[in-house]
């Protein structure tokens, strides 16, 4: 009987000694790609995020309710400006001179043309909110 408790105990004993254990190291790597992951994952980041907002910009025009009058005002008010930028650039990098001083009402700006010893300026002011531009042509 003491053969088979000290056969026991030596059985009990080899696994409670330090056998040889294999692991591997812990590498931690960040999933946003601006902490260091990989470049791949920002589709995933951003889409995620957009489905968890859950707040509304109370600034954002519904595309559905939008009065077309008003984009027609804008409409009109964008090409009246393109048409401004064109002669103006046409006057400082082209031949022609389209632009006449005077003072016009377009829409919702105010155009002044001057012209003087140093060249052309004209100035456009928005009426609506009081933003104003002003550009200076020098006479060469």
């Amino acid at each position: 009987m003491n053969i088979v408790k000290i056969v026991f105990v030596f059985i009990f004993m080899s696994f409670l000694l330090p056998n040889e254990s294999k692991a591997q190291d812990f590498v931690y790597t960040p999933i946003n790609s601006s902490f260091g992951g990989n470049a791949y994952n920002y589709n995933w980041l951003i889409n995620s995020a957009t489905q968890q907002n859950r707040i509304e910009d109370p600034n954002a025009e519904d595309a559905l309710n939008s009065d077309p009058l008003d984009d027609f005002q804008d409409n009109l008010n964008r090409q009246i400006l393109n048409q401004l930028s064109s002669k103006l650039v046409n006057s400082i990098f082209g031949d022609s001179n389209d632009l006449e001083t005077g003072s016009y009402n377009l829409g919702n700006y105010k155009v002044d043309i001057s012209e003087d010893a140093s060249g052309v300026t004209v100035n456009v002011q928005d009426i609506a909110n009081g933003n104003y531009t002003n550009v200076v042509i020098p006479s060469y």
